[in-house]
């Protein structure tokens, strides 16, 4: 049993966006429960998975994965889907290049709709998936796709395989590593601990939400 206290728990909203059938849906399964399909259905509007890590002796981390469907694309919904979320993964398919020219609108999206305490944008890595397969265009490039990230300030870059379980894990750390640094200074983290209340979800997002809900 834990001594010396309470352990500190924090609860942060990620989203998982992206152009449709790029993986995203696998990617967070992989990641929550150690499970791959190929035969996903296409998630309609948003769904969610809830993913515990003991991050170190002293702190629990729970991540919010927000499963947003790719054929909502920019609309106005995202912007409700967007709130409060605190890190982003933006998902491309290395088997097709027209997903990686859609990913700068994404980035751009994500920045104009939601932004930290302090204005600057909410840490983003990009997941290059489905690498055991086929690459096509820039993706092929390390250091091009290097200059990419810095140039569109992504965290950083990975390429993931939900099927081989490639640096899903890696992924996850190194944003949720962002996400604690901001922290420090942002204050972005919900302890659960302070007033055992659970994120502050807006009711209205939630009812919405909970009417898309696509168990796939």
């Amino acid at each position: 049993m834990a001594t010396g206290g309470l352990k500190k728990e924090c609860l942060y909203k990620i989203l998982v966006i992206g152009e449709l059938g790029t993986g995203k849906t696998s990617i967070i399964k992989r990641y929550v429960h150690q499970f791959f399909s190929q035969h996903y259905r296409a998630t309609i509007g948003v769904d969610f998975a809830l993913k515990v890590i003991n991050w170190d002796p002293n702190t629990i981390i729970r991540l919010q994965l927000w499963d947003i469907a790719g054929q909502e694309r920019f609309g106005n919904m995202t912007r409700v889907y967007y709130k409060e979320a605190v890190g982003a993964f933006i998902v491309f398919d290395v088997t097709r290049a027209a997903t990686f020219e859609a990913v700068v609108k994404w980035k751009q999206d994500l920045d104009a709709k939601v932004q930290l305490a302090d204005g600057s944008p909410i840490p983003c890595v990009l997941l290059a998936n489905k690498c055991d397969q086929q690459k096509e265009g820039v993706v092929n490039n390390a250091n091009k796709m290097n200059e990419y990230c810095e140039e569109h300030k992504f965290t950083a870059w990975f390429e993931t395989s939900a099927k081989e379980n490639i640096n899903i894990e890696e992924a996850a750390k190194t944003l949720v590593k962002q996400i604690l640094n901001n922290d420090m200074t942002n204050d972005n983290g919900r302890s659960i601990n302070k007033d055992n209340s659970k994120f502050p979800l807006d009711g209205h997002l939630e009812d919405i939400a909970e009417k898309r809900i696509c168990n796939c």
